[in-house]
């Protein structure tokens, strides 16, 4: 089986129509459907696996966001389907968070070791 790796570095993709990353959410059907595949968090898409975000109560005008997002709770979801899910450590301190902040199960990774993480992978799909 080919083993595929998701880079989601474009954050909030979709999410106010939706309550889900459309590539997050891909990545559950993919492991539901047998496939072998992991995320790597880059820029802004480090901010997915923070303990305690909460955009209910969100609104534009008078509607509002009745689904909000909950993507630490997403990505904690992918963590236990057996995923592996990487965040850039520099571009989670360029955000100012810190890897305390993050849920379990979610593995730090230096940009520099991100050409030799990509060899691990048949298929790197980048969004």
């Amino acid at each position: 089986m080919a083993k595929v790796l998701n880079i989601v570095s474009v954050a909030y993709r979709a999410t106010l129509e939706e309550q889900d990353d459309t590539i997050v959410w891909l990545t559950h059907a993919l492991r539901g459907a047998g496939a072998d595949v992991d995320v790597l968090l880059r820029g802004n898409a480090v901010n997915y696996p923070v303990r305690g975000q909460d955009a209910s109560g969100l609104t534009f005008g008078e509607r509002a966001q009745t689904q909000p997002p909950r993507l630490a709770d997403d990505v904690a979801k992918l963590v236990g389907k057996g995923a592996r899910v990487l965040v850039c450590a520099e571009d989670l301190a360029e955000r100012g968070l810190k890897p305390d902040e993050l849920i379990d199960g979610v593995v730090m990774v230096q940009r520099r070791e991100i050409p030799g993480l990509l060899g691990e992978y048949d298929h790197v799909w980048h969004w």
